[in-house]
This record gives C-alpha cells, structure tokens and sequence, in this order.
C-alpha cells in the first residue's frame, strides 16, 4: 500500500471510535471548565466574599476562563472549527448552575420540627 492510498482510505471502525471517545472526553473537560466558571463567577459577585477574597476569585477565575478558550482552542485543532463550535454550543447549553436557594429562616425550636 502505497503512502497516498493510505491517505485516501476511509477510518476504519475502529479509528472512528477512538476518535469519537477523545471527543467525548474533550467534552466532558469543557463542561467541567464552564461549570468552575459558573461556579466561581458566583462566589466572586457575592457580597459574602470579602474584598481580598474576591480577588483571588477574580485571578482564578481569568484562568479559567483562558483553560476554557485554550480547550476549544484544542477541539477545534484536532477535530475541527464546525465540530469545536457545535461543541461549545452543547456545553454552553447544557451546563448551568441551579438558582441559589433563598436564605430562609432558621427554624425555631416551637415550630413543631422537634419532638
């Protein structure tokens, strides 16, 4: 088999799979990034963080952010700029955070939870 015949074979099965479960795995580290952003981009807005914490939220969080760009950087070199666009659309839609629950009231010892 010469060199251009195999450059014209079509992936096996097996290739396709490979490269199907780098993908995935590709996915699941995006999802994880964007998930720390969303996560850490709440902890920084909240007024419960003091000032110097909130700075180091602030430096992590630009980390991140650059770790999330470089991965779709990443996606887009090794399977393509159609597939890291439809990837990062997925992840994006995909991962949010839940809506923080409200502060309620602590419960009081005539409320009937304690017997």
């Amino acid at each position: 088999m010469t060199a251009a015949t195999l450059e014209t074979a079509s992936p096996t099965p097996h290739d396709t799979q490979a490269r199907d479960i780098e993908l995935d795995f590709a996915t699941e580290e995006l999802a994880r990034l964007r998930f720390a952003i969303l996560l850490t981009a709440r902890w920084e807005a909240s007024d419960a963080e003091d000032p110097e914490r909130r700075k180091e939220l602030l430096v992590e969080l630009a980390d991140l952010r650059r770790l999330y760009c470089d991965k779709i950087d990443e996606i887009a070199m090794t399977f393509g700029v159609a597939q890291a666009i439809k990837t990062k659309t997925e992840v994006e839609r995909a991962v949010v955070l839940p809506p923080q629950p409200r502060p309620t009231e602590p419960a009081r010892v005539d409320d009937g939870l304690y017997f």
